[in-house]
């Protein structure tokens, strides 16, 4: 029974406190290593929050939090709407009913928000599993390209995912009482995390690398001194060449074909490469967005207008199989419009400008929270430009409960800051 004291503006803090603890750890450290390991902490906190919901208990929102959730329902309203005039059935609503699921998590974790050494030590754990996981399928089981238990795409990325948390957790892990222990701990889940992105040779993760790294200067740039900024930036810059210089990390064959694959397709050479069927399934989508440039095509529609298009001759057969335009605004554009592509925005943007307000607050350990808060529509917006990351159970799980969590516990170190009356 949940106690009377919900309403509050203020936490409860109470024995179930600790199903938030493992729950935001698990989120966090078994996501990638078992398969559909992202769901079983997003479960348990949607239960936990269905269970509050029954109960007819909830935390007093705010119009910070009321803007989070409505960004989390349009999205869901609008998929869900296409997927019913698009003829989808259940496999139409099964992706986007999940960002209605993170509400009573969210909800949940405002109420009981979990303490930030289960955060943070679910990440590091997580990705230094991860970086793990890809090498010994790399090394020991000498598959081309790490996947994990899932798309390989979405296993280096979220992998990328895991690591830039760990750099977001720096702030948190310097004010703790084991600083160096924490702090080494958070950069080695930081290393085990980009690595495992390297490993799985998913290059669009790469991409925006450097916006993430300007995102953490944004939150923490002003803690830290000159010398410091050189020797990490030194550091950065040997890193990254001996990242592409080592052949058997392969990161300099993924660049080498993703530029031979450019040159083949505009050369006429080679269409179906890896970056020549994204540029082909792109050009599809644009003259199918011309058509229908405000509710766009449909799932089923896309690739029923994708056929039509190839046996015109406007693009190559090839690239038919594929459900998907391979960029997530792209793709939502093609398939559910202006209207669609407004509300992933509306998805992405909201919690960026939301998190980011709080980049000035003095306290490290709330400001570590906001800084991963906005890395997670930064990185989704790097992920959404080379694959449509939000149409895998993975994506949208994460997505979802990851926002779910790291705004509960924001919203939750707001209400904690303002004066009582």
């Amino acid at each position: 029974m949940v106690a009377s004291s919900l309403s509050t503006n203020g936490p409860v803090i109470s024995k179930l406190s600790w199903l938030s603890n493992l729950a935001v750890f698990l989120l966090g450290a078994i996501s990638l290593v078992v398969p559909s390991g992202y769901s079983v902490g997003a479960v348990i906190l949607f239960l936990a929050g269905v269970g509050l919901m029954v109960a007819q208990r909830s935390p007093q929102l705010t119009a910070q939090d009321r803007w989070i959730i409505a960004s989390l329902l349009a999205y869901a309203a609008v998929n869900i709407a296409e997927a019913w005039w698009d003829a989808q059935g259940i496999r139409g609503i099964d992706s986007p009913i999940r960002f209605i699921f993170a509400i009573p998590a969210l909800l949940w974790v405002m109420i009981y928000p979990p303490r930030l050494v289960f955060l943070w030590g679910g990440f590091g754990v997580g990705a230094i599993l991860s970086g793990i996981w890809a090498g010994w399928q790399r090394v020991v089981e000498n598959v081309e390209r790490a996947e994990g238990h899932t798309h390989v795409i979405q296993f280096g990325n979220l992998s990328m995912l895991l690591g830039v948390f760990c750099l977001a957790g720096l702030g948190w892990a310097m004010v703790q009482q084991h600083r160096k222990a924490w702090v080494g701990f958070l950069l080695v889940g930081a290393i085990a995390g980009i690595l495992g992105s390297l490993l799985s040779g998913s290059r669009g993760g790469w991409v925006g690398f450097p916006i993430v790294l300007w995102v953490l200067y944004r939150a923490y740039g002003k803690n830290i001194t000159i010398k410091l900024k050189g020797a990490i930036l030194l550091l950065v810059l040997i890193g990254g060449s001996a990242i592409y210089m080592i052949p058997q990390i392969g990161v300099q064959d993924r660049i080498h074909q993703a530029a031979n694959d450019i040159s083949s397709y505009f050369s006429g050479e080679h269409v179906l490469s890896s970056v020549g069927s994204r540029f082909e399934m792109w050009r599809g989508a644009g003259h199918m967005i011309l058509e229908k440039p405000i509710t766009g095509w449909g799932e089923n529609g896309y690739r029923d207008q994708m056929e039509v298009l190839a046996s015109q001759g406007v693009v190559d057969q090839g690239i038919t199989h594929y459900s998907h335009a391979h960029n997530e605004f792209i793709d939502t554009f093609a398939k559910r419009g202006g209207i669609g592509l407004l509300v992933l925005m509306i998805l992405y943007l909201v919690p960026l400008r939301l998190f980011m307000r709080s980049f000035a607050e003095p306290d490290l350990e709330k400001r570590s929270v906001a800084v991963a808060g906005a890395l997670l529509p930064v990185a989704y917006i790097d992920f959404g430009l080379t694959q449509a990351f939000l149409t895998h159970h993975s994506g949208t799980m994460m997505y979802a409960f990851l926002l779910a969590v790291l705004w509960g516990i924001h919203s939750t170190h707001r209400r904690q800051s303002q004066p009582t009356t």
